[in-house]
């Protein structure tokens, strides 16, 4: 504190900063703590430095700009990238003899750019196969999501599954990279095992109450799961049109074959 400020004053300059300043404000300008100047404004000067003071002592500082994301758009659109030249070259000729350098090419990156995200050919194809399961599960629950009904989710699950296989890979992914397909087949096996029963619970829910018994809905998601996976290694598009009908003569055995055995 400097020699010329007096305890009186120095405890009136600090109740002006903190916003308690009680005394008149006909003063302009007033010396603060160290030479600084406090004008009548609430500004505290020090040299080139300026502070601006709240009128209110219970004021919230203003919250920090927000850091720019542009950065981590640009990381997700090339990995994303990344993940579709990869896709694209284990259909065409299999996981086994995917090269980086190719991935590079279809993406349009430099190597340098691919080991900033991967640091080997195993942990790209690690990271492809965690891609495409959650890409799975994101839309199925986004999909489910939007009925509300029961039944109508249930169905338009069935039809999703459908589609999937009709639509997508998985077929032909068995035929080009058929280890790469096992693996990746028996960890999605898993989590949908998991996923579906939380993404069917109301649908269950219901039909426990109109049934009037307790239906197994973890047995229900595995055996549709299993249904679903075998139907990828028949090679037939009639059997495949004929799945979503198929699940439900399942689920109607296994739902009111239940209802007849409780019954007697």
């Amino acid at each position: 504190m400097s020699k010329n400020l007096t305890p009186t004053k120095a405890a009136a300059a600090v109740r002006h900063v903190t916003g308690d300043d009680r005394s008149s404000p006909e003063s302009a300008a007033r010396k603060g703590p160290r030479g600084k100047r406090l004008a009548a404004d609430g500004t505290l000067t020090a040299g080139r430095r300026v502070a601006r003071v709240e009128d209110n002592a219970g004021a919230v500082p203003a919250a920090p700009a927000p850091r720019r994301r542009r950065s981590n758009r640009r990381s997700e659109q090339t990995i994303e990238n990344i993940f579709a030249a990869t896709e694209k070259i284990v259909l065409k000729s299999g996981a086994e003899r995917i090269s980086i350098l190719e991935v590079c090419e279809n993406a349009g990156i430099s190597r340098g750019t691919f080991y900033r995200y991967f640091a080997s050919q195993e942990e790209l194809l690690e990271g492809f196969s965690r891609h495409r399961r959650e890409q799975f599960h994101r839309t199925t629950a986004a999909l489910l999501e939007s009925y509300e009904d029961p039944d109508q989710r249930f169905v338009a699950l069935v039809h999703y599954l459908h589609d999937y296989l009709k639509v997508g890979n998985p077929r032909r992914l068995f035929v080009v990279a058929p280890e790469f397909a096992l693996r990746f087949y028996k960890r999605i096996f898993h989590d949908s095992a998991i996923r579906f029963q939380v993404l069917l619970a109301p649908v269950f829910e219901v039909w426990d109450s109109r049934l009037g018994v307790k239906l197994d809905s973890e047995l229900i998601c595995d055996l549709i799961i299993r249904f679903v996976m075998s139907e990828q290694i028949i090679d037939s598009q009639a059997d495949l049109d004929e799945m979503p009908r198929r699940i439900g003569r399942l689920i109607d055995a296994l739902r009111f074959g239940g209802l007849t055995r409780a019954r007697r």
